[in-house]
């Protein structure tokens, strides 16, 4: 049997077919054309789900499954989206939506970062692992811990909200309401703020450069293109960030002592410029370092898959 994995986001709606082998043989994508009625939203989604499975060519009763992977929080026994803010999504009867359209199928749900942590530990960098974290640096910081093959979700779905973890007790504010929240130093969002702010304190930095002198142009690869010229104000600028990065999967790692921690997003195409010095921190960091083995860090490799295929691997 085949199994579906629906990628909502606040752009796009991505679609995919998967088969045993845990391999895309289908797709279909519209625009989420937000804002509008969730109910609206869905009915793209299912219309999506039978394109996808029409370029598979397949039919919906060879399909055993439906996940979806959605932003914000849900609760797996009702179906619900209990509030997703960038869908402007409150109390959503998702699972609902779709049976509407596919009775006979099962349809399965969960939030986007742990549907990609899902992919990726099954289908990924992280297949045989038996315990395996997934860190996306985006916008914000997102991730999903996946133990024997499962999501940990917590008692209420929402477990593994690894970017609000505390690093700075007197720190940043976050949308969260919390203080000093991990993915207000370690996300990408994060990184381009550092960028910018050092850049106002040294207007002779090769970064301005870079930006063409306009600071509105700053992204994620100037710092560390500034370090790859010499800069010493970029160079700066990405030791401070990787060590900011480096804390928090230090305390994962204190944590869970998971097998394998991969990163995704698309900081991550620096590779090992990024990955070495973090790998080099978490050593000097951890609890364990009289310990013979070691958790091991690598760069996420389904990209922008990982939320479908985990969507469609969903089941409770």
């Amino acid at each position: 049997m085949y199994r579906i994995g629906v990628d909502l986001g606040g752009t796009n709606i991505a679609v995919g077919v998967i088969d045993d082998d845990n391999k895309i043989i289908g797709i279909s994508k519209r625009k989420t054309n937000t804002p509008r009625p969730a109910k609206e939203i869905f009915d793209d989604i299912n219309l999506c789900v039978a394109d996808a499975v029409e370029a598979a060519g397949l039919k919906i009763e060879d399909i055993s499954s439906i996940g979806i992977g959605t932003p914000g929080s849900v609760d797996h026994e009702t179906g619900m989206i209990l509030y997703a803010n960038n869908l402007d999504f409150y109390n959503v009867p998702a699972v609902d939506y779709v049976h509407e359209k596919f009775p006979d199928t099962k349809v399965y749900i969960d939030n986007d970062a742990n549907c990609a942590a899902l992919g990726e530990a099954l289908a990924g960098c992280g297949k045989g692992k038996k315990s395996f974290i997934a860190v996306t640096l985006g916008t914000g910081v997102g991730g999903g811990i996946v133990l024997d093959g499962k999501l940990l979700v917590g008692c209420n779905d929402a477990g593994g909200e690894i970017g609000h973890m505390v690093i700075a007790l007197d720190g940043e504010p976050c949308n969260c309401d919390r203080i000093g929240c991990w993915e207000r130093y370690a996300s990408a969002t994060a990184l381009v703020n550092q960028t910018k702010a050092a850049m106002l304190k040294n207007k002779e930095s090769k970064m301005w450069e870079l930006c063409e002198g306009n600071i509105e142009k700053a992204g994620g690869r100037t710092a560390f293109d500034g370090m790859r010229l010499g800069d010493e104000c970029a160079t700066e600028v990405c030791n401070t960030y990787m060590n900011y990065i480096a804390i928090g999967t230090a305390n994962l790692v204190n944590i869970f002592q998971p097998e394998l921690i991969c990163f995704g997003g698309g900081i991550c195409n620096e590779g090992e410029t990024l990955l070495e010095p973090i790998r080099k921190l978490v050593a000097k960091y951890r609890y364990s370092k009289q310990q013979q083995k070691q958790t091991e860090f690598c760069r996420a490799t389904l990209g922008n898959d990982a939320g479908i295929i985990g969507a469609a691997l969903l089941e409770y």
